[in-house]
C-alpha cells in the first residue's frame, strides 16, 4: 500500500520546515510521498523564494516530493495569476493553493480571489482551499461550494474539512455532497470528523494528510491506522491511505 500525505509543508526560512526535517519525519512515520506546498512565513514577492525552495524539493526528490503551488492575491491580484502561470506551466505542479486564513482575505471575494481562481480553472489543474475555523468567515465551506458550483470541472480539495469544529466539519460534509468535484484532505481534524466523511461520502473522497510539521506525521498515521482498522475495509483503507490522492493528482 502506498502511503501519500496529502498535506505537508516546506519553507527555506528553516527550522522544522527544511526539507531535510521534512524527508527525517516521512521516513520515521513510513510515508512514501507527500503533497507538498510552503509555508506563508514569506514578505510580498518573496513568495517566489519559496515557491522555488518546493519546485527544488521536487527536482532533488522527484519519487517522494509531490510538488504543490500557492498564490496570495493580498501580495496583488496580478502577481498572484503570475504565480499561478509559473506554478503550472514552468515548475509543472499539480495544482495551487490559496490560504484566505493566512493570508487574510475571503476565498470568495470578488476582486481578490475569483480572478485568481480563474486563472488556475484555466489550467486544468487542481485547486486547494484551507477550511478552518481559524478564519472561520473567510475560508467556510458555503463560500467553497460557490466556487465548485461555478467551476464543475476543477477539483477542489478541501484542506483541514474544518478542523475540530463540529459544525465547520459537518458543513464540508454537507457541501461535498453537494459538489462530487470537492476530495477532503482529513488533517490537523479528528478521528470523529474522518470517519463520519468517509461513512457519508464514501471512502474514495476523503485523504490521509498530517498537516507537517504543525503535527506530528507519525502520531497521525498512528491514529489513521488505528481507526481505519476497524472501521473500514482494507481497499477502503488503502483508497484514503493514498489511492484517493494518487488518482486525483493522475499519478
Amino acid at each position: 500500500m502506498m502511503i501519500i500525505d496529502a498535506d505537508t509543508h516546506i519553507a527555506p526560512t528553516g527550522g522544522e520546515f527544511t526539507l531535510e526535517k521534512h524527508l527525517a519525519r516521512m521516513e520515521r512515520a513510513g510515508i512514501d510521498k507527500t503533497l507538498t506546498w510552503l509555508k506563508p512565513d514569506y514578505e510580498g514577492e518573496g513568495i517566489e523564494g519559496h515557491l522555488r525552495y518546493v519546485y527544488d524539493a521536487v527536482q532533488a526528490y522527484p519519487d517522494k516530493i509531490l510538488g504543490f503551488g500557492w498564490a496570495d492575491p493580498t501580495v496583488g491580484v496580478e502577481h498572484a495569476k503570475k504565480m499561478v502561470r509559473l506554478c503550472t506551466e514552468e515548475y509543472g505542479f499539480y495544482g495551487v493553493k490559496l490560504n484566505g486564513a493566512q493570508n487574510s482575505y475571503t476565498i470568495d471575494d470578488p476582486v481578490l480571489s475569483l480572478p485568481v481562481i480563474e486563472e488556475i480553472a484555466k489550467t486544468g489543474k487542481l485547486l486547494a482551499f484551507h477550511i478552518g475555523p481559524d478564519a472561520y468567515e473567510r475560508t467556510h465551506p458555503l463560500r467553497a461550494r460557490k466556487i465548485a458550483q461555478m467551476y464543475p470541472e476543477l477539483k477542489i480539495l478541501m484542506v483541514h474539512m474544518g478542523m475540530t469544529d463540529p459544525d465547520m466539519t459537518k458543513a464540508v460534509v454537507e457541501v461535498a455532497l453537494e459538489c462530487p468535484n470537492m476530495v477532503l484532505i482529513g488533517s490537523a481534524t479528528n478521528d470523529k470528523a474522518v470517519l463520519s466523511a468517509i461513512k457519508q461520502l464514501g471512502a474514495d473522497r476523503v485523504c490521509f494528510g498530517t498537516d507537517a510539521p504543525f503535527q506530528r506525521p507519525h502520531v497521525v498515521r498512528a491514529w489513521y491506522d488505528a481507526m481505519l482498522t476497524y472501521d473500514v475495509t482494507e481497499a477502503e483503507t488503502a483508497m484514503v491511505m493514498g489511492g484517493n490522492i494518487a488518482r486525483v493528482l493522475g499519478l
